[in-house]
């Protein structure tokens, strides 16, 4: 054989060998339904704090071990039975005839007399007044409880201590819980899912109890609070609201709930005929002619509907291909080949924390800090902690779920501008504790916060990095223009020392300060020349010349201050770690300024790694907040301590508690906070995919052996 022939023979067979041997070196795929199931939730026990939900994003229902909400007065002390929804909000009478106006105090900051911001005036009886109206109105509803009433045999209803043999599992994969158990030896099982294409659940029940009448279904509806929580179960104010009902069937009823002016509907479908009952005003049961398995659906809905409700097998099945589409999307992470003996723990967290923010934080609009479960401050979102809420959709590929509640921006722009007008500022300053409309709730520390202004730009630029086209730099660029031009004419001008400051009248994201005396917070420094660099790339790529005030902060603003080699707190705190500071408790912000920020050419990286060691070490650290671990774990990352990073999001403070929900528990007052699992996503993102101009692999993971973090799908961050 010629040796030509022999090559032209032998190259396919190279090719062939060399194709095989790519694709044996390609790492293998995530198998991310093992992942996901392997944290299946599962309670055995009547735990207040251990209760489950399912949910849509824009509403969500949450359920005790009966997998209803059975006992919603006995939940109310731990993670509550809450049913709500993005478009479920009340607004009390305005009987004293409040006007915003009233809240607005004039302050001297900087030379600028006559800044007007809404505040909660303690020396004005009638300004205090209108104050505490506009923050809690208006508020977030509790749209009813809806559970079981199961009569023991002597005719008395079952307490949570007869509900016995407890096996409650949620299957995150399909979004089904599952619950079973006795009742005086008899069995019951529910299997619950939420609707993914309406505000609604279905149930399917199964027990004997059924056929003796012993079980029936229970419609409970409360009044709002207006406090800074609302667990549903406010019963004492029945006068105050009405509750009709229609029976449409033998099988179909339709509440109709007035409140004051608003009103919203509740719909139930049987797969039998039921006999209604009321028990008391609000309070209603309806007893099924079943012969020992039941089927329905209820519905929640802001208008009313002739509209036939969707049976269980129809939300069994939108469920299921909710989550499982949500699960095969985007990035996910297998902790499995991980010896450390937390790996197991993280990854819970990581899976549990994508479960809940899917389910009660993907949304039209920005959620509050405790989701669609219970109200926090009124049920009001806190503008400041949007990041934490949803950043980490784009970066872990599902960018969609960030553009849903963008929208905000748009409707709250006039409001916005009209703030930065009455100020004497350019441009939009952006509401802190607000509503779907932009209104702004009058407080003595939010109203001066500032970190929560270049969040906007942030969330913008990580949608364009994921979909880079000239439509979304159409659609985001007033918002970041006007965001920026806000930015650029905040700071005041020191001739002194010819540099621009932040401050005073500033109360940082640390917010143990004193808003008369505080400037050059290290974090706010930080983000505000990123995020004005990063409007000026913005106008670059739409083939605009840079703008010039813009350009004057980014070049004169001050330095982060510094003290014995370390940066402090803020320029007018030089005793920040001292052992008499009362500034070395809440947020630790000062790791803030590269932690989910880039270096930026603005922080000197050996003094950040001093002033790390020292808040490791002086921090207060049982008196911080779920989202500060995530904080100091990315801090971390930029700083190349991968064991500072894992040891971060493990520290044993209470406010660091993971129920087995998977939610973030502080305090009694706040036993869920959202913005811990949103952060704990981000920080895992920027631990595995790393940053932009990372070289590291998986730069967030110590390189011991013992951390074989395997990933796919997470995007970098700025």
């Amino acid at each position: 054989m010629k040796k030509s022939n022999f090559l032209l023979l032998l190259i396919p067979l190279i090719l062939i060998a060399f194709s095989c041997t790519k694709k044996e070196e390609k790492p293998n795929k995530i198998d991310r339904k093992a992942v996901v199931t392997r944290h299946n939730v599962k309670i055995s026990e009547v735990d207040t704090l251990g209760s489950l939900n399912v949910g849509n994003g824009k509403f969500s229902f949450t359920v005790d071990v009966t997998g209803l909400q059975t006992f919603p007065e006995f939940y109310s002390n731990g993670v509550p039975l809450g049913t709500q929804s993005e478009w479920g909000w009340h607004t009390s009478l305005n009987t004293e005839d409040f006007k915003h106006e009233e809240t607005l105090k004039a302050y001297n900051f900087n030379g600028n007399p006559n800044s007007l911001y809404a505040i909660q005036n303690r020396e004005d009886k009638r300004a205090m007044a209108a104050a505490d109206y506009f923050r809690a109105n208006p508020h977030r509803l509790q749209l009813g409880n809806f559970g079981l009433e199961i009569l023991k045999k002597d005719g008395s209803i079952a307490k949570p201590e007869d509900i016995k043999n407890i096996n409650q599992e949620l299957n995150l994969w399909t979004g089904k819980i599952e619950s079973a158990f006795n009742v005086e030896g008899v069995p019951v099982k529910v299997i619950t899912y939420g609707d993914s294409k309406t505000d609604g659940i279905s149930a399917k029940i199964e027990s004997p109890l059924l056929k003796e009448n012993r079980l029936q279904l229970k419609f409970r509806f409360s009044y709002p609070t207006n406090e800074f929580a609302d667990k549903g179960t406010n019963y004492s104010q029945s006068k105050k609201h009405t509750t009709e009902v229609n029976k449409e069937n033998g099988n179909s009823f339709l509440f109709i709930r007035t409140l004051d002016n608003d009103q919203y509907f509740v719909s139930a479908k049987l797969s039998s005929e039921a006999e209604l009952s009321k028990i008391e005003d609000h309070y209603y049961t309806l007893l099924p002619n079943s012969d020992g398995t039941l089927e329905v659906t209820v519905q929640f809905s802001a208008e009313k509907t002739n509209s036939v409700l969707n049976d269980f097998n129809v939300i069994e099945q939108n469920s299921i291909a909710q989550w499982e589409e949500f699960w095969s999307s985007g990035g996910a992470v297998d902790f499995s080949e991980c010896t450390d003996s937390r790996a197991f723990e993280l990854e819970r967290r990581v899976v549990l924390s994508q479960y809940l923010t899917r389910s009660q934080c993907a949304g039209h609009y920005p959620v509050q800090e405790t989701g669609l479960t219970y109200n926090s401050w009124y049920g009001k979102p806190h503008m400041e902690m949007y990041w934490w809420h949803a950043a980490h959709y784009p970066l872990w590929g599902r960018t969609d779920l960030l553009e849903n509640s963008m929208h905000w921006y748009f409707d709250a722009f006039e409001g916005a501008k009209e703030i930065a007008q009455r100020q004497g500022y350019k441009g939009v300053r952006w509401q802190k504790m607000t509503d779907h409309a932009g209104g702004e709730a009058p407080s003595n520390v939010g109203s001066f916060l500032i970190w929560q202004q270049p969040h906007v730009i942030y969330l913008a630029e990580l949608i364009y990095r994921n979909n880079p086209t000239s439509e979304n730099l159409e659609k985001y660029k007033n918002l970041i223009f006007e965001t920026a031009n806000f930015m650029a004419s905040f700071p005041s001008y020191d001739a002194e020392n010819d540099r621009y400051n932040l401050g005073k009248g500033v109360i940082p994201a640390q917010e143990c300060f004193d808003k008369t005396e505080t400037f050059n917070p290290p974090m706010e420094l930080s983000y505000w020349k990123w995020g004005l660099e990063k409007a000026q790339e913005w106008r670059k790529r739409l083939d605009l010349e840079p703008n010039k005030e813009w350009q004057k902060i980014i070049d004169k603003l001050s330095p982060m201050a510094q003290n014995d080699g370390v940066y402090l707190v803020a320029e007018s705190v030089p005793n920040s770690y001292s052992e008499t500071s009362e500034h070395t408790i809440d947020h630790p912000a000062v790791l803030g300024a590269i932690s989910y920020l880039p270096q930026n050419n603005y922080i000197d990286i050996p003094t950040m790694n001093r002033t790390f060691d020292v808040v490791n070490k002086v921090w207060t650290w049982n008196h911080t907040w779920g989202w500060d671990f995530p904080l100091e774990a990315m801090a971390a990352t930029r700083l190349n301590r991968p064991k500072d990073a894992i040891n971060a999001l493990f520290r044993g403070e209470i406010t660091n508690t993971y129920l087995p929900s998977g939610h973030n528990y502080q305090t009694p007052r706040l036993t869920l906070y959202l913005p811990g699992n949103g952060g704990y996503l981000s920080a895992i993102a920027l631990m595995c995919a790393g940053y932009d101009g990372n070289t590291i692999d998986n730069p967030g993971f110590p390189k011991d052996g013992t951390w074989n973090v395997k990933w796919e799908g997470l995007k970098p961050m700025p």
